[in-house]
């Protein structure tokens, strides 16, 4: 009897987190299953002056990476950080986030939106991209 106890008490601490796993892949699947192929996206392009003027940008890239150049007004907030701290973000508005080209912010806003905020985009191409094709650029 002494034995079992143990391997029970491990199986009912275990339960939970297999609950939560579950919950995280429903969402998962749940977002796939009826996001289109450009849900969460948004080009360069599409940044004109009377869009840029209302987005939260957040630049996901290193603190070195944003103090050498960002977009203006962007706060930083490394990729890996954003689940944790999706609290900082708005959760009204266009919240833009932007890497480099795009890949690190995809994740990034990929685990926002699975976590509920439909409000988060990721800029297609990055910073890159917006160096190249963003319509503005302010002063």
């Amino acid at each position: 009897m002494k034995r079992l106890v143990p391997v029970l008490l491990a199986a009912c601490l275990a339960s939970p987190v297999v609950a939560e796993e579950d919950a995280v892949a429903d969402a998962i699947v749940g977002y796939m299953d009826f996001a289109t192929e450009a849900e969460g996206i948004i080009l360069p392009q599409q940044l004109t002056e009377d869009v840029f003027n209302d987005v939260f940008f957040v630049d996901v890239r290193s603190p070195d990476s944003h103090a050498t150049a960002t977009i203006k007004g962007a706060v930083n907030i490394d990729w890996r950080e954003v689940p944790g701290r999706l609290a900082e973000l708005p959760e009204a508005g266009m919240v833009v986030l932007f890497c480099d080209t795009g890949v690190r912010s995809s994740q990034a806003a990929f685990a926002a939106r699975v976590m509920g905020r439909t409000n988060v985009l990721v800029m297609q191409s990055g910073f890159q991209g917006w160096l190249v094709d963003g319509a503005y650029r302010p002063e």
